[in-house]
């Protein structure tokens, strides 16, 4: 080969690479970029592609799982090879209550927050055609992290997410790692006199006694869930109870939140099970507990101490939905906490 054949080859060589490599970048193909011959693209470029790539990884992205013949919508982020955080949500929310929090914890850790049936994106069969239930939900979600193939993992446990995830763990203690607990019940000090037309319901669930806790599913109660105990109401998103008032007035939702609201009663006689568990296996705890709320208030969280004792507790100045007012408070501590469990 003559000089000026090989000037001429590696001169076209060159151009097939910068085009190679412009057509990637302007159309998104990280995947072509990293799998390309390193002799075709300079390290600095696979190197500013890899990291554009692994920055990629903290994007949200809206997948749906089918379980028991019903779509459960999640929302996913991260690394899967990294611990995962499974993120419980409550009533009458869904994943939703995770947005801001997600791409955070997926710089570190890999993230998964389920919509339950019935709530956010997932699938709403009828409830006289469906299991509503706690320990139904539970195995729904253990369900998706197998499929997940999610081993051990740590736990955001809010309002409904608390019987839902601690459920989970009664079934597979030592799959847990850690509980980060915000505003969700283990105990009956707790449930305080907000819970009194339920716990009539629970008593005789007549349909008297069920269409009087109706008014928890109305706009007015939606947006006070959202407001009442906060410092500042008027930051507090109206996206929030609009869009959960949206999904609440769906023709047979009602039903379906009124059989959840009688099977909560369900979860008083699990409570002292869970709580031997706690004493049994010590899981480090992070408790974050929006002082101000009125549905599970600060009496509800005291408890834990009696029973774990790697706690970090921290009761805040905010109502039922903190992390409206505190989710970068809240964000800070979670990484601090998971950075020390175990991997």
């Amino acid at each position: 080969m003559t000089s000026r054949f090989k000037f001429a080859f590696a001169a076209f060589a060159a151009f097939t690479a910068t085009t190679m490599f412009l057509g990637a970048v302007l159309t998104n193909d990280f995947a072509a970029l990293t799998a390309a011959p390193p002799n075709l693209i300079s390290t600095p470029a696979q190197a500013m592609v890899k990291t554009h790539a692994a920055q990629d990884l903290t994007q949200v992205t809206y997948r749906v799982e089918t379980i028991q013949g019903v779509k459960i919508a999640y929302r996913e982020a991260g690394d899967p090879n990294k611990p995962t955080v499974l993120l419980l949500h409550g009533f009458p929310t869904s994943s939703h209550m995770f947005r801001n929090i997600i791409s955070e914890l997926a710089t570190g850790y890999h993230v998964i927050a389920p919509d339950y049936p019935g709530f956010g994106s997932s699938d709403m069969p009828p409830a006289d055609n469906f299991e509503y239930s706690f320990a139904n939900l539970a195995n729904m979600m253990t369900d998706l992290l197998d499929r997940k193939q999610v081993g051990r993992y740590s736990v955001y446990l809010m309002d409904y997410g608390a019987p839902v995830g601690f459920r989970m763990f009664a079934n597979d203690p030592e799959r847990v790692t850690g509980f980060i607990i915000q505003n969700g019940n283990a105990y009956e000090e707790g449930l305080r006199e907000f819970w009194d037309p339920i716990k009539a319901y629970w008593a005789q669930p007549t349909p008297e006694n069920g269409d009087k806790l109706r008014g928890f599913l109305t706009l007015d109660a939606t947006k006070w869930q959202f407001t009442h105990g906060t410092q500042k109401p008027e930051l507090i998103s109206p996206d929030n109870y609009w869009h959960v008032q949206y999904l609440l007035d769906r023709k047979g939702n009602q039903e379906i939140q009124l059989e959840l609201f009688l099977d909560y009663g369900t979860n008083l006689a699990e409570y002292p099970k869970w709580q031997a568990l706690f004493r049994k296996y010590q899981v480090p705890t992070l408790l974050m507990w929006g002082k101000n709320d009125h549905i599970f208030p600060a009496e509800g969280a005291h408890p834990y101490k009696r029973d774990l004792k790697d706690l970090e507790f921290h009761l805040l100045d905010t109502g039922h939905f903190a992390l409206e007012e505190y989710g970068g408070q809240i964000v800070d501590r979670m990484v601090a906490f998971l950075g020390r469990l175990p991997r």
